[in-house]
């Protein structure tokens, strides 16, 4: 039996008026989920638990099937595993965005999607003149960066994330607390060496948007997590979701081309998906794109995300498969509703479809077609389980 996770980042909405009263789910065409859906089984579940925060870090580790209330302790220590950065027990480690800021307002938390080559050129610039002893900075992808700071307690700083406050002014939600002044002074110093910089010369320019500032939040000290069970591969383009992978003991596999965006190689993670199975008995596919247009608020990319992933994950998936006992769990490990242009911690749907039943429910893969079912699991933690290791179906009445 082989087992595949296709997780929409955030794809779980509410209806939005720029859509008719649909979510985008409602509004993609997406043929190869429906068809997957109508014969599975539907439900909703809490990927992110009541008094932790909504993000990616938490819903990912539920959908694994850790618990986040025991294993949870930022997001930051995740990524730098992905990066192969050490961060020993006296460190605490940040994620560090390159932003773009405009008249004191957060204007853009990508700084306008950044290529990851520009974007670890001016980290490595910023190393340069801004590392010590104390501080190491280290690049990642397109504008996900990492900064470490040994010593202290700056695990216990208030830090807000960038996607949470775009449009708005950013003065009052900068660093709190422990440490702040030295994660202040990191943020200040870096709008002041990264305005002038060649890279952003050129993206001025050519009328791109600037990476004009670093952004701290996300922190935390070194994660371990016990080994996730199955032989298996995650496939992503988000450093947060290959440190998972790695702390669960799964193979990252690396497709040239996944992006994080609508520009990403679909086809190339689904064969790249394929290719695993042949070795592994799971593999788990993460797809940001439908993340990054909700934070946007762009109703139209998020619904294109939406069919990209159906067209280019979905159905070579299912065509690949044809003929091999498989098992399929598509869901979101939290929703961002285009309205809030950010994460919220409300239960998002699931499907699981399994080659070897010979009929489902027949809805299609919607949140509205998910309450309906009356199946809500609030300790997401536990789906795994139960696409794993299903309980045997109840013989038909006679």
């Amino acid at each position: 039996m082989k087992h595949v996770v296709v997780l929409m980042d955030g794809v779980a909405d509410r209806p939005f008026g720029g859509l008719g009263g649909r979510t985008p789910l409602e509004a993609a065409r997406k043929p190869a989920l429906d068809a997957l859906s109508a014969r599975g089984r539907l439900g909703m579940f809490r990927p992110c638990p009541e008094g932790l925060p909504p993000g990616s870090d938490v819903g990912n580790m539920a959908v694994l099937g850790y618990d986040p209330r025991a294993h949870y302790g930022g997001r930051a220590p995740f990524e730098a595993l992905a990066l192969g950065v050490d961060v020993a027990p006296t460190e605490t480690a940040f994620r560090a965005n390159l932003v773009h800021v405009e008249g004191g307002v957060m204007d853009d938390y990508s700084a306008g999607h950044i290529t990851t080559e520009e974007g670890r050129a001016l980290v490595r610039m910023l190393q340069q003149r801004l590392g010590t002893e104390r501080l190491r900075l280290a690049g990642g992808t397109q504008y996900r960066h990492l900064a470490v700071f040994k010593g202290g307690s700056y695990e216990k700083a208030q830090c807000v994330p960038p996607h949470d406050i775009t449009g708005r002014p950013f003065e009052e939600h900068l660093p709190k607390g422990a440490g702040h002044k030295d994660l202040r002074r990191l943020m200040e110093d870096s709008r002041l060496l990264l305005e002038g910089h060649e890279i952003n010369r050129e993206r001025r320019a050519a009328g791109r948007k600037t990476a004009n500032m670093l952004w701290l939040w996300g922190q935390g000290r070194g994660v371990r997590l016990p080994p996730f069970g199955l032989k298996g591969a995650v496939i992503t383009a988000v450093d947060l979701v290959r440190g998972l992978g790695v702390a669960a003991g799964l193979e990252v596999v690396d497709v040239p081309g996944a992006t994080g965006w609508l520009d990403s190689d679909f086809k190339g993670k689904a064969a790249a998906a394929l290719k695993a199975l042949k070795r592994k008995d799971f593999v788990y596919v993460h797809l940001e794109a439908t993340d990054e247009a909700g934070h946007k608020g762009d109703a139209e990319a998020k619904v294109r995300a939406v069919e990209l992933i159906d067209e280019g994950v979905v159905a070579p998936l299912a065509e690949g498969l044809r003929g091999t006992p498989w098992r399929l769990l598509v869901t979101a490990d939290h929703a961002t509703p285009l309205e809030l242009r950010t994460h919220s911690g409300e239960p998002v749907p699931y499907l699981i479809y399994d080659s070897g039943l010979e009929s489902g429910e027949g809805r299609p893969f919607t949140e509205a077609e998910a309450r309906g079912t009356g199946r809500v699991l609030e300790e997401g933690h536990k789906l795994m389980r139960e696409f794993l290791h299903p309980a045997p179906q109840a013989a038909p009445a006679a």
